[in-house]
């Protein structure tokens, strides 16, 4: 039988249900690797399939025990309710909140009971998480809680490029006073490891500068001198392939082109925008480090665009490609 990969839904008032119908609808090859299934509700999906009049078969499952009868194209699902009001395109509220966290934590026991081999994750808003009272900020906070994993880092990956991060949601001000030579050091380990449980027997890293020219030998910044060329020295001397600190200018071109199997980009822009100037749909986010494999969009909920049926499904579409891919 094929990988079950599940998919939450996401915030149900964001552009999760358009690009997850638009995805299972428009690139039936996702079926030739794997079994799809949504933790989301069916009244939802049917209301946006109709919305943007799409002919899909949405199936409400009792449970997994179904699984064998879905069909190709079919959008099997896992919650329904009856009269259920269904929520508004583009409005944030504590209700969406509640909803996308208990798709969440719903994928998160399957998978952890090993029913699922993969999560593919739509985005949720973290205002509707705060007006619903969940206690972690954003997907990769709390599903490093809900697993109990010591650890867990995120990858973006956009053809040959693959991009980890030092630090994500952490104001620009206070990224220099996260930098510390062991927590480099340690990260730095991590990151090899990872790229060798995706198939690399000898990765190549490359550490991301901070600083304009790498601190241009301390005339732009004390930083590289002082805390990140000593944790690559260190680095280097237990025998791995670490480069840096490289000129954040140059390091990505010279990834996406060969030179590195992968960056640590030491915060959150730094890395997001080269990937999503490469390849803005063609992104996947990777979360390593938990007991399961974790794919996702690099974008948001875009409540601008929510209904509207202009959300693209790309993104999508290679996030539960890559899931099936790579899970173990």
């Amino acid at each position: 039988m094929k990988k079950i990969i599940g998919i939450t839904l996401g915030d149900p008032a964001g552009i999760g249900p358009e690009i997850i119908l638009k995805a299972l609808h428009g690139f039936p090859e996702i079926y030739n690797h794997c079994t799809p299934i949504v933790f989301g509700h069916a009244e939802i999906l049917t209301f946006v399939a109709r919305k943007l009049s799409l002919p899909v078969t949405i199936r409400f499952m009792d449970d997994f025990s179904q699984v064998e009868t879905i069909a190709k194209g079919d959008v099997a699902c896992l919650f329904s309710e009856s009269g259920m009001d269904i929520p508004v395109p583009g409005e944030i509220s504590a209700r969406c909140g509640k909803l996308s966290y208990r798709y969440l934590t719903a994928a998160v026991q399957a998978a952890m009971e090993g029913r699922i081999r993969a999560l593919v994750t739509a985005p949720i808003h973290k205002a509707a998480w705060r007006k619903a009272e969940v206690p972690y900020l954003d997907h990769t906070g709390a599903l490093r809680e809900l697993t109990g994993s010591t650890r867990s880092m995120t990858m973006f990956q956009t053809g040959r490029l693959r991009i980890f991060f030092y630090s994500r949601h952490v104001p620009l001000g206070r990224v220099p006073e996260t930098l510390t030579t062991e927590k480099l050091l340690n990260t730095i380990g991590e990151c090899v490891d990872y790229l060798r449980q995706l198939g690399l027997s000898r990765p190549r890293l490359a550490v991301a500068a901070l600083n304009p020219h790498a601190g241009d030998q301390g005339l732009l910044g004390s930083e590289e001198q002082e805390i990140i060329e000593p944790a690559i020295m260190r680095a280097q001397k237990a025998g791995l392939r670490v480069a840096g600190p490289v000129p954040a200018d140059a390091v990505f071109f010279r990834a996406a082109n060969g030179d590195f199997d992968g960056v640590l980009s030491l915060y959150h822009d730094q890395g997001h925008i080269a990937a999503k100037t490469l390849d803005f749909y063609g992104t996947v986010s990777f979360t390593l480090g938990l007991p399961f494999l974790r794919t996702s969009v690099d974008h948001g909920t875009a409540m601008d665009i929510a209904g509207k049926n202009k959300a693209d499904p790309r993104g999508m579409v290679n996030a539960i490609l890559a899931a099936a891919e790579f899970a173990r």
